[in-house]
């Protein structure tokens, strides 16, 4: 009984030794294997047939109008993703917060008016530069014998969008850096603070600006601050730093500036000036 129990016993554990090798290869296995979905960017987003689009609102680039979405980058972002054969989904982000969107797949890119900075390429792959822009200085027009040049704002209370080409404007200037700063949340929030005359100056977009300010508009009251331009730079479409997809994306820019439909769109927003194709 005693040779029969242990003979038993010996084939029970080789049993386990064999069983616990398999599942362990099978683990192995399991771990080396390639991951599941789409081996690219490209086809993670032709896959589903739409890109999110991550954006703010701010005129002439995208703004509600008879509670459409319109602008020029909006109607930019509907040719382009004609010709790619998917649908634009426009989403609404916090601009502080737009890398850690873009690189967690909440959107596919940021389309929104988007400076080009050396830093920016750290997270982010940039289609062809489109837009020329600068950095503008937003007073009251009753203030306009207070401030008018750089060296009469190193006191002022200043704001801008947080995160934006705006506040670096302020935190890299001699003499704006010594002001008193204050973040906002939005480009057109900064307008606000300045009208309400809780700030005494806004750092922001030209294009933004330009058409916002002056006769005409709801900040009448509001001027640019003539001869001040700070930071010259260019608009571009912001991807994943690895994404496959843009250069598709450049050729439809390219053949969008040769066919007329670039330029027809910035003259429809009065951006023909800006437009980097023009230049």
């Amino acid at each position: 009984m005693r040779t029969i129990t242990m003979k038993k016993l010996s084939v029970a554990i080789i049993a386990i030794l064999v069983l616990t090798l398999l599942a362990g290869c099978g683990s192995g296995s399991k771990k080396d294997a390639a991951p599941e979905g789409p081996a690219s960017d490209k086809a993670y987003i032709m896959d589903k047939g739409a890109m999110k689009i991550g954006i703010t609102i701010y005129a002439p680039m995208n703004y509600y109008e008879g509670g459409a979405l319109v602008g020029f980058d909006t109607e930019f972002t509907y040719a382009v993703c004609e010709k790619l054969g998917v649908a634009p989904e426009f989403v609404e982000i916090n601009w502080d917060t737009k890398e850690v969107e873009l690189a967690a797949q909440n959107i596919d890119c940021i389309w929104n008016g988007l400076t080009v900075t050396e830093k920016r390429r750290e997270n982010m792959k940039f289609s062809t530069s489109y837009i020329k822009n600068m950095q503008v200085v937003v007073i009251r027009i009753a203030d306009k014998g207070v401030y008018t040049s750089l060296e009469s704002l190193a006191d002022a209370k200043l704001c801008a969008e947080i995160g934006s080409a705006g506040e670096t404007a302020v935190m890299d200037n001699d003499i704006l850096k010594t002001a008193d700063y204050t973040a906002m949340a939005k480009q057109t929030d900064t307008l606000m603070e300045v009208k309400a005359g809780t700030s005494d100056a806004a750092i922001l977009d030209y294009t933004a600006a330009k058409a916002l300010v002056g006769e005409g508009t709801s900040y009448s009251d509001l001027m640019i601050l003539p001869a001040v331009e700070l930071d010259a730079e260019e608009y571009a479409i912001g991807f994943r730093v690895d994404s496959d997809i843009v250069a598709d994306v450049n050729k439809i820019i390219a053949d969008l500036i040769s066919d007329g439909t670039l330029d027809r769109i910035a003259e429809k927003y009065e951006l023909t000036d800006s437009l980097l194709s023009n230049q």
